[in-house]
């Protein structure tokens, strides 16, 4: 339990087609505490985020097929539900056009995949909890 954060009442939704990805950042966030449910499109992202146990936070690839990152921000902002939901948006999608645009359906950062290890990734995973939950 790093910095002292008890993360196991926090439940955690990563979309990542890549399943190797999407397997090592799962097993990483489960060590950590956190409840990982998880979705390989942003279809079955949209569904899970409406479903029980609802997330407390989202791990966002841009690119999933069905339905991309970018059109489950817009979904989420029209739901007042969902748009509560804090977002990270993690992506090999590095360019400043994709960056602002992410910005701008209000996610709380923005994480090129190559330049950040799991480790990192769950540090601002959990500066995003305790930011927002405690």
């Amino acid at each position: 339990m790093p910095n002292g954060i008890a993360l196991n009442k926090f439940v955690i939704l990563v979309v990542e087609d890549d399943k190797f990805l999407l397997t090592l950042l799962a097993e990483k966030l489960k060590r950590e505490g956190l409840l990982v449910i998880s979705a390989e499109n942003g279809q079955e992202a949209l569904v899970k985020m409406k479903g029980e146990p609802r997330p407390h936070i989202i791990l966002l690839d841009l690119l999933p097929p069905i339905l991309d990152g970018f059109e489950v921000l817009r979904t989420m902002q029209d739901d007042p539900d969902l748009k509560k939901i804090p977002v990270v948006v993690l992506s090999n999608l590095g360019q400043e056009e994709d960056v602002r645009r992410a910005k701008s359906f209000g996610v709380k950062d923005y994480l090129v995949k190559a330049y950040f290890t799991p480790g990192e990734i769950i540090e601002k995973v959990q500066t995003i909890i305790r930011s927002e939950y405690l």
